[in-house]
Parts: structure tokens; C-alpha cells; sequence
């Protein structure tokens, strides 16, 4: 059974500047990343409204609660592309696509933003075009670049088990030693204290125009440059959200997670779900959940075992974005509070954890398909709020799904 949301809430939004220029991120790791000083944030490509990709950058000040559009732009339009702030505080953004359509080609070519003078420059391509795929900043400071998605035919797609580390002391590419047990896209990748990748969920094509969400799951070792399978997810999951929640634990939260509900219907949405990894015993926990699932959504740590969930939807097709906010607690037994709620709703924006207790949503798209003004067309915005949570909420409680 899941719990509903008491009427209180907690946390307020503020309404800062907005985007240069309205875009969506659809990936899992294209969106926003505080810049290592911790004094903004920067925001490298993305969608337009007719869902090609762009060369923009972007920068935000916190002090000024201002963004700012870069001076110079990518070399080559992206988006499903990865964002990865390295050791040094630059930027490496890794393959992605320049095309608008479903089955677009991806790309090999990397560059890499150096937020110090606001330049870009090409470094060392990947050895395979990919887009959809998962970057993790590794112990060594190398960056893993696992699975993703490439054109089989130009109205179809495969899945890629291929994996690439990149060394910036070299800048060079390696494949790794073997490849994922299991080739994904769209799959969440979290690092853990001592140095190993867990991999969560994604997509695999099944058809010409249709793909399956998966459970599986797996560890990279860098040890042995090896990846293993581990205990899969209770639910297949899709544009859902891994965080990690402790140096040996993660969270997946929300998605798509296709399924019945007992009685007969199909509602791959009834309920937001939240599982549990623990790397030392190997698996995956069911956690508390509650109503009103999501995907596409934001997943922000705030400290102290808690996660800010906003915005989202369930029909990018021809849906509008949710307002909504939720807090998950991850401590003791797990529990769910009511957020204040988005001023703007949207899903397949951009966010990231500001300081403790802060986070940041900017863009996005609010409409989309029938739901729209124009159904050729995604209603973006360039909005950006800030969530400030103010008040230690009150757990929900509720047993899982």
C-alpha cells in the first residue's frame, strides 16, 4: 500500500533569473553541475522546442542569482550527451547527438569547458558514437563512459555493452577490459566509497520503435577493470533517478516502472517507488513509497538522508509538467513530506544541489504533444526556482508498493 501526502509542507521556492535561452535535458547526466568552487553553475547544450540540439552555454552566478549565456559555444550540438566536472574544475561533455530525431545518430567527439576563462576545446574522441549514456567521475580521476545507444539502421537503434575510461593526464581513451553484462541506455551510474560503479535500469530497443525498461543491474570494478551482475531491481526502471545515498548505499527513485496493480489495470504510474542498494550485501531493499510516480523528474540531495524530488510527468508525448514536491527521508525505517511546490511545473529539466539544503531547477519543458499550444512543438521554459528547505519535515511513513 502506498501513503498519501499530508497537507502540510516544507521548504519554500524562490524565483531567480532565468535561462538565456528555454532547453530540456532528457539524459541522465547532460543537465546542471555546480562548478567545483561551489560559486555556480553551468549548463552545456540540450533541446530546443523542436527537440534538435544546441550548441548553447550557460552559466549561472548564486551570489547574483543571475544567469549568463557563454561567449563561445559547443563545437557541435548535443544533447543526450554526458557533463562531467573533472578533478581540475573544467568540464569534459562526451558524445551525445546533434540530430532532432528518435533514431539520430551520436557522436565520438568530446570537448572539454574550462569555466576559469569561458573556453572550449575538441580533445580526444570516444571510440564508439554513443548518446544516452552514463559518465562517473572515477577515485582515479579518470571518467567511466558506459552504454548508451546507437543508430542500427537510420529508423532504428541498439543498445551498446561497450565501456571507455578517459585519463585527462593523457587525454586518451581506453575501452575497458570487457564490456557491461548487459547493453542499456538511459541507465543511472552511481560511484561508491573504494572505487566501484553501480549501474541501474535503462532502456534496451526491442523493436523498431519500441524499447523495453530493464531491471538489471551491474558493478564496475576497477580493480580488475571488470563488471559483474548484482541482484536486479524489484521493477524495471526508466528515466528514473540513482543517487547515492551513503558511501555504500544508492537509491533509485521514481520512473518508468511498467507493471499491473493486481487488479487487472496497467498503471506504470500509480505509485512513486524508492529501492535500495547496499554494496555490501549485494542487494536491493523496497523502500517506503507514495502516490504520484513520476519520470523525467529531479532527484536532489539535501543532507542528512534527505532528497528533494520535483517536478516530472507521465506522458512526454502529450502531457504537462508536474508541480509537485516531495521529500523522501532515507533514515531509519524511510518516509515520505509534501514540498512547497514548483511555481512552474516541468519535466527533463535541469538541477543540482546548491549547498546543503539547497537546490536548483531551471528549464525544462511544461507541455507537450495535445497538451500543447502547438503539438508539433514542446512548451519550454526558461524559468529557474530555488528550493530552500527550511524546516525538518514530518515522515509519512507507509509501507512500499
Amino acid at each position: 500500500m502506498t501513503t498519501p501526502i499530508a497537507a502540510a509542507v516544507t521548504g519554500s521556492w524562490t524565483k531567480t533569473g532565468d535561462l538565456p535561452a528555454a532547453a530540456s535535458w532528457h539524459g541522465q547526466y547532460d543537465g546542471a553541475v555546480l562548478l567545483k568552487d561551489g560559486k555556480g553553475v553551468v549548463l552545456l547544450g540540450g533541446a530546443d522546442a523542436s527537440g534538435a540540439a544546441t550548441n548553447k552555454v550557460a552559466r549561472y552566478d548564486i551570489a547574483e542569482k543571475k544567469w549568463t549565456a557563454g561567449a563561445t559555444s559547443l563545437a557541435f550540438p548535443r544533447r543526450l550527451h554526458t557533463v562531467t566536472r573533472l578533478d581540475d574544475g573544467t568540464f569534459l561533455v562526451v558524445g551525445g547527438t546533434s540530430g532532432s530525431g528518435p533514431h539520430a545518430a551520436g557522436l565520438t567527439a568530446v570537448e572539454k569547458y574550462d569555466p576559469a576563462d569561458g573556453s572550449l576545446k575538441t580533445v580526444a574522441s570516444l571510440h564508439e558514437a554513443r548518446r544516452g549514456h552514463s559518465a562517473v567521475l572515477l577515485e582515479s580521476k579518470k571518467v567511466l563512459v558506459a552504454g548508451g545507444l546507437a543508430s542500427r539502421t537510420t529508423d532504428s537503434d541498439r543498445a551498446l555493452a561497450t565501456a571507455e575510461i578517459y585519463d585527462p593526464a593523457t587525454d586518451k581513451w581506453t575501452p575497458t577490459k570487457h564490456p557491461m553484462t548487459d547493453a542499456r541506455g538511459g541507465h543511472g551510474a552511481v560511484l561508491f566509497k573504494g572505487g566501484k560503479v553501480l549501474v541501474t535500469g535503462g532502456t534496451a530497443p526491442v523493436s523498431k520503435d519500441g524499447s523495453t525498461s530493464l531491471a538489471y543491474c551491474e558493478l564496475y570494478d576497477p580493480t580488475g577493470d571488470s563488471w559483474s551482475p548484482v541482484a536486479s531491481l524489484a521493477q524495471p526502471r526508466s528515466r528514473h533517478r540513482t543517487v547515492l545515498a551513503s558511501d555504500t548505499t544508492a537509491l533509485v527513485i521514481g520512473g518508468e516502472t511498467p507493471g499491473t496493480a493486481g487488479d487487472g489495470t496497467y498503471d506504470p504510474y500509480h505509485a512513486l517507488t524508492v529501492e535500495r542498494f547496499d554494496l555490501a550485501a549485494g542487494t536491493w531493499t523496497a523502500r517506503p513509497s507514495t502516490a504520484g510516480g513520476r519520470a523525467l523528474h529531479a532527484v536532489v540531495p539535501l543532507g542528512s538522508g534527505k532528497f528533494l524530488v520535483a517536478g516530472g510527468t507521465t506522458d512526454e508525448a502529450g502531457g504537462i509538467g508536474y508541480q509537485s514536491a516531495l521529500i523522501y527521508d532515507d533514515t531509519g525505517t524511510g518516509g515520505w513530506s509534501a514540498a512547497a511546490g514548483l511555481a512552474e511545473g516541468r519535466w527533463a529539466g535541469a538541477a543540482t544541489a546548491l549547498a546543503a539544503g539547497t537546490a536548483l531547477v531551471t528549464g525544462g519543458i511544461v507541455a507537450s504533444g495535445i497538451a500543447a499550444a502547438d503539438p508539433t512543438r514542446a512548451e519550454l521554459t526558461a524559468t529557474t526556482e530555488v528550493f530552500s528547505f527550511t524546516a525538518t519535515p514530518s515522515a509519512l511513513g507507509g509501507g512500499a508498493a
